[in-house]
């Protein structure tokens, strides 16, 4: 199927199945188009060749990151905690002729990111358990090479719950971020050279 097609067929797939489920674990919670071109645009003109993604859902997200970082012969690795989604985003990676620039792994993020290499990955999409953002924050910070790039996702829609998260990184000195209004707000952090 023709890359374009299976990325409307998801968003499609989300909006539907978002709207008949309300426990948060059914829903796919995708990123908007626009957040897609977003990332797509900001890894390409950074150069992002190693991008982490926190947070697969069905591979929407995934899809628009690695179709970017294929283009500088990069890769994604995407970190997904839901057995089920995991599983929904293995068929679309194979679907999406971009499997071999994809590496999904079925784990904690925070445990994963804590073994992790540091200074690993030049760009990482954070959109998870908003909960849990400020427990992994050592481990972002971490894994985020310097110069780096942090894209929190849902900064304007959710922003009560990013409130605390949003003050850690704006007080830490080697991160300089901005407030972007695309989709659902993105919060950007690039991490000090």
């Amino acid at each position: 199927m023709e890359l374009q097609a299976l990325k409307r067929e998801l968003a499609a797939f989300g909006e539907h199945n978002d709207a008949t489920h309300t426990a948060r674990s059914e829903r796919m919670l995708n990123i908007t188009p626009d957040t897609g071109e977003f990332l797509s645009v900001t890894i390409r003109s950074t150069g992002a060749r190693r991008v982490l993604e926190i947070g697969t859902s069905n591979g929407y997200s995934t899809l628009w990151l690695a179709e970017a970082a294929a283009v500088l012969d990069g890769h994604v690795t995407t970190l997904e905690f839901s057995a089920a989604k995991w599983q929904l985003a293995q068929d679309t990676f194979a679907r999406s002729g971009l499997a071999a620039r994809i590496t999904a792994v079925h784990a904690d993020a925070g445990a994963w990111m804590a073994a992790a290499e540091a200074d690993a990955f030049d760009l990482v999409f954070l959109d998870a358990d908003r909960s849990r953002y400020l427990d992994w924050w050592p481990a972002l910070r971490r894994v985020l090479r310097p110069g780096g790039l942090l894209v929190v996702d849902n900064a304007i829609s959710h922003a009560a719950q990013m409130g605390s998260f949003e003050q850690v990184l704006r007080a830490d000195v080697d991160f300089t971020c901005a407030l972007v209004p695309v989709g659902k707000g993105e919060l950007l952090a690039v991490r000090a050279g």
